[in-house]
């Protein structure tokens, strides 16, 4: 099994698309190639910030493909996960053979199963596949939550290796890390709001939005943390606080989306059913992304002046 490590910042990709829907391979090389550049510690291509929901099984493996042909020396964590075991298991296979490093798998939507069978269906993936697998919990998407009675029972299995939280209950969260201290298991935060509280109580990193934007901002605030320089990550959390909370005022990823096109990092379409960012939206974000560019100006000075 491939070793990897889930400390750090690990950004959840966008899939740019050209106007006709066509997914831009050009721009999805170079944005990999910005952010491995930013000093990332992983990509996630194909997860729900890449609209996997929307992707073709082969439109799924050729994102995971041109991320891992676009950069040098960071691992590509393929989003590979469905409602359907016997899809994802599809998935999965096909991203192993395509040479990504590691998988995340959404817990089954929709069809809401029973805590079983979560247990079920991720021992099926875990036994069938040889990676490293990240259990991703996100009941705000899914309708259903992992429990972490369950999630435990996972970390035991020693391909799961990592555990994505995105419930937004801190307790619940603190509990599956304590749980799991004596584990190779690794909680990492899926709520960029919350990464660095999670921080504090031992969670390894994050699969974030945010890192997107603010890569080099991400990763400073999460060595800082991770490097107990505790003062320094809460200053730069709360500069990126009015980002976190720009990113989600609509569905993810159509704010992240226009967010790259301000930027120039990419184009703003979506797939369909998602609709582009309201004109409600659109200004405050313009705002939010112009003063985190006046911060990095105002930084660059005082480090001049030192």
């Amino acid at each position: 099994m491939t070793a990897i490590d889930f400390r750090g910042v690990f950004p959840a990709m966008c899939t740019p698309f050209h106007e006709d829907g066509s997914i831009d391979f050009e721009t999805l090389r170079d944005d990999a190639q910005r952010l491995e550049s930013a000093g990332v510690d992983g990509l996630v291509p194909v997860g729900s910030t890449g609209e996997s929901a929307t992707l073709s099984h082969d439109e799924h493996v050729e994102v995971v493909e041109a991320v891992i042909d676009a950069v040098d020396d960071v691992p590509v964590i393929a989003g590979s996960g469905s409602n359907n075991t016997a899809e994802a298991l599809e998935l999965s296979r096909r991203s192993a053979e395509a040479g990504a490093d590691a998988l995340l798998l959404i817990s089954p939507y929709y069809n809401k199963p029973e805590q079983q069978g979560f247990v079920d269906h991720y021992t099926t993936l875990a036994d069938a596949v040889d990676l490293p697998q990240i259990v991703y919990n996100v009941p705000s998407r899914t309708g259903q939550n992992i429990e972490p009675d369950t999630a435990v029972e996972l970390a035991a299995h020693p391909n799961i290796r990592a555990y994505k939280a995105a419930s937004g209950d801190m307790n619940q969260i603190s509990e599956i890390i304590e749980r799991t201290r004596e584990e190779d298991f690794a909680v990492l935060s899926g709520d960029d709001g919350m990464t660095l509280p999670m921080l504090s109580v031992g969670g390894t990193g994050c699969i974030s939005v945010s890192a997107n934007i603010e890569p080099e901002r991400t990763c400073a605030m999460v060595g800082a943390a991770l490097s107990g320089d505790f003062e320094r990550a809460r200053q730069i959390h709360h500069e990126l606080g009015p980002l976190f909370r720009a990113l989600f005022v609509e569905t993810n990823p159509i704010p992240v989306k226009e967010a790259m096109r301000i930027r120039g990092y990419g184009p703003a379409y979506l797939r369909s059913p998602l609709t582009r960012l309201s004109d409600e939206h659109l200004d405050h974000l313009r705002d939010v992304l112009a003063s985190l560019e006046t911060e990095d100006l105002e930084d660059e000075y005082a480090e001049a002046e030192r």
